[in-house]
């Protein structure tokens, strides 16, 4: 008889637990913001001078969010990004959804995929291709907290 692989295991049991599908699903994409969010100061890809950059990203299950052209902080601004707009999306999510991340501010472009001699930061790009590894992770951590 063959060995499942890690992930076809943890399907597998998410599978048979009510709701541990679900759950997995949005504690993974809430991470997946996270990462794509956290500062190189603590670790992350995104440089924060402003915060205008982590303070435009929106969420969305219905279409990705646009670069808006004229989206630029003010001059000595300081923004702080606010949450509850990615965490409602999420939470309102069905298991079938797709989510959409997006950055409003008018130069993210650039600073995803580097631009006037600046490298890229590509802290959406690397986020997500994390996603195996985190939803992996989160199975994990949901099967330890049910005591599976």
């Amino acid at each position: 008889m063959a060995k499942l692989s890690f992930s076809a295991s943890v399907a597998a049991w998410a599978d048979k637990v009510p709701g541990a599908i679900e759950v997995i699903f949005k504690e993974a994409a809430q991470e997946v913001v996270e990462e794509m969010q956290t500062p190189t100061g603590q670790g992350g890809r995104m440089r924060v001078d402003t915060g205008f950059l982590r303070a435009s990203l929106l969420a969305s299950t219905t279409a990705m969010p646009t670069i808006q052209a004229n989206a630029n902080p003010v001059e000595g601004g300081s923004y702080s990004p606010n949450f509850a707009q990615i965490e409602a999306v999420i939470a309102g999510a069905d298991i079938g959804d797709t989510l959409y991340f997006g950055y409003t501010a008018a130069y993210a472009a650039h600073r995803e995929y580097g631009a006037n001699g600046q490298p890229a930061d590509a802290f959406v790009r690397m986020a997500a291709q994390n996603w195996p590894i985190i939803v992996d992770r989160k199975a994990v951590e949901t099967r330890a907290r049910l005591g599976l």
